[in-house]
């Protein structure tokens, strides 16, 4: 019988001045604290408005609906954590682990979020208006109908992510990589996309009237019915690997 030796151990470990390990257990009932343990917690709807979460441990967490507002999640983890509806407006996610996580209708409007982790999180109808989320991974990611007007996604992997129909007008995408991605119907008037990756990717009836695609890679794309209207193309990899010639607006010359 070694369970009740083993559970005496961890009772023990504090009075020698030994800390149990932080994932030994959940510490559901603890209250919001920089490096809390709410691992598989049921927090649905909690307040947590300007909390510190800086480098907790959510993963798995349901947060589904919580108010998160100007919360710092700085290294947090919430990766698989039920995030649907969830309210990030203005919080600090700089370098947090949202891999897998859903996040269906949550918001982030004006959130910071360089180099978040968020590969194949679901975030369909997903508020990101003016989000800062250059150098982010988003590989895999679902943003179908989000809306990242405004946003920051400079130098942001967004490899083979989903953003049909999703609303990117004055988004600054410099250098961002969309390999593969699906962009069909998406709204990209004046974009900034200089520099971008956009090989393969499915562009279809995509609006990318006055975006700029300066020196971007457009070679393999589909662009039937695609809107290039006003768009820079200067220097530009075509869809039949030809350089566009500098100057190049609204078609490759």
């Amino acid at each position: 019988m070694l369970a009740t030796p083993c559970r005496l151990l961890f009772c023990l470990l504090p009075a020698l001045g030994l800390a149990p390990p932080a994932t030994a257990w959940a510490a559901c009932e603890d209250p919001p604290a920089r490096r809390v343990n709410w691992l598989r917690c049921e927090k649905q709807g909690l307040d947590l408005g300007g909390a510190d979460l800086r480098e907790a441990v959510l993963e798995g967490a349901n947060l589904a609906g919580a108010n998160l507002r100007s919360a710092r999640l700085s290294g947090a983890d919430l990766g698989r954590a039920d995030l649907r509806g969830t309210d990030f407006s203005a919080a600090v996610l700089t370098g947090t682990r949202l891999v897998s996580a859903k996040l269906d209708g949550a918001t982030f409007t004006k959130a910071s979020m360089a180099g978040a982790r968020m590969e194949r999180a679901v975030l369909r109808r997903a508020v990101l208006e003016q989000a800062d989320l250059s150098q982010a991974q988003l590989y895999q990611v679902d943003l179908d109908a989000a809306n990242l007007t405004g946003a920051n996604l400079n130098q942001t992997n967004l490899q083979q992510a989903n953003l049909t129909a999703a609303l990117l007008p004055n988004a600054t995408l410099r250098d961002a990589v969309l390999s593969r991605a699906v962009l069909e119907g998406a709204d990209l008037k004046s974009a900034d996309l200089n520099g971008a990756k956009l090989d393969n990717s499915n562009l279809l009836g995509a609006d990318l009237s006055g975006a700029d695609l300066s020196g971007a890679d457009l070679h393999g794309a589909r662009i039937d019915n695609t809107n290039f209207t006003n768009a820079r193309l200067g220097s530009a990899i075509w869809i039949d690997r030809r350089r566009c010639r500098p100057g190049s607006v609204g078609e490759c010359l």
